[in-house]
């Protein structure tokens, strides 16, 4: 699977939100909505407890895209917000900055080097497909078109962009009235999707268009959603087994840019926070918690105390 396409993030699921399907109805999270369409309150997704300097922060494995059901978290999750006075985001998506970084226009002759004919067709069949108007996704450079694409092929598992885990987090916080602040800069995770060249991104784009062509973006994004929605901590870091999306030199180097690279500087950025005297509720895309590169060892080696919460050990 295209590594793109696994670590769909917040900017594409942001997108994706903003792309109106007429086929697949979904309802837009309140806090009503939350509170009549959560199931029963489990805690779901990975936790942590992070001390230093006398203090307790948290570090939260999120899923992009979610069901009504997953909105409402169990009790160590909801403990570790009340505990916490600053919510810590990948990205602020209420700031205008950030999703113009996502939506400013690409040179003209650009982006008709990559979105050849063949691939136009390939993209409008898909935006078909995925129940939105022709035009939709247009003005998007076309790495995120693709990304986008695949938020979106879960909508017919029932898994929306506007129930992921940042939705709930966001409005908890503005309900409590807890600051949000942005671990990283868009334009740090726009390089990291499209790479160093046209070449990778157009590598990165006709790969998605492979797995949203043979259903295999759909499976898997459903896949890790369920491995996120049972706290699967075995086999979550045991992706690169059963992702298949790690099949050439250029799948590593994307995987590379979109996970590993970013580490270290979300890992400064929690550091940072809690540094300035905060009890931070970090939230960042579960993968990036995985392995030797991932922000549990990454904070243990800047001095943190690094706690599994949920699931338990």
């Amino acid at each position: 699977m295209a590594a793109a396409v696994l670590a769909f993030g917040m900017a594409g699921a942001a997108l994706a939100a903003d792309a109106p399907a007429v086929c697949v109805p979904t309802v837009t999270p309140s806090g009503d909505a939350v509170q009549k369409a959560s199931g029963p309150a489990l805690d779901r997704g990975f936790l942590w407890r992070l001390e230093k300097d006398g203090r307790s922060s948290w570090l939260y494995g999120t899923m992009h895209v979610g069901k009504p059901a997953w909105m409402s978290p169990g009790a160590r999750v909801r403990a570790a917000l009340r505990q916490s006075d600053i919510l810590a985001l990948e990205l602020d998506l209420t700031d205008p900055a950030t999703l113009a970084v996502f939506t400013e226009p690409l040179d003209a002759a650009v982006m008709a080097r990559i979105l050849t004919p063949d691939r136009q067709r390939r993209l409008d069949r898909q935006i078909a497909l995925a129940c939105l108007p022709a035009h939709a996704l247009g003005r998007l450079r076309p790495i995120l078109q693709a990304t986008t694409l695949a938020g979106l092929a879960v909508r017919h598992d029932g898994m929306f962009s506007e129930w992921g885990s940042e939705q709930f987090l966001a409005l908890h916080a503005r309900s409590h009235a807890k600051p949000v602040v942005a671990l990283e800069d868009a334009r740090t995770q726009l390089r990291a999707l499209t790479g160093d060249s046209e070449a990778d991104e157009i590598a990165q784009v006709d790969e998605t268009l492979d797995e949203l062509e043979s259903g295999q973006a759909r499976a898997m994004g459903a896949e890790l959603a369920a491995v996120w929605a049972t706290s699967d901590w075995k086999k979550l870091s045991d992706y690169r087994r059963w992702c298949d999306c790690v099949k050439t030199p250029a799948d590593e180097s994307a995987l590379q840019r979109l996970l590993d690279d970013r580490n270290p500087g979300l890992a400064d950025g929690i550091a940072r926070v809690h540094g300035q005297g905060h009890r931070v509720f970090a939230a960042v895309g579960a993968l990036h918690m995985v392995g030797p590169k991932g922000l549990p060892a990454l904070l243990a080696a800047r001095g943190f105390r690094v706690t599994r919460q949920v699931p338990a050990p």
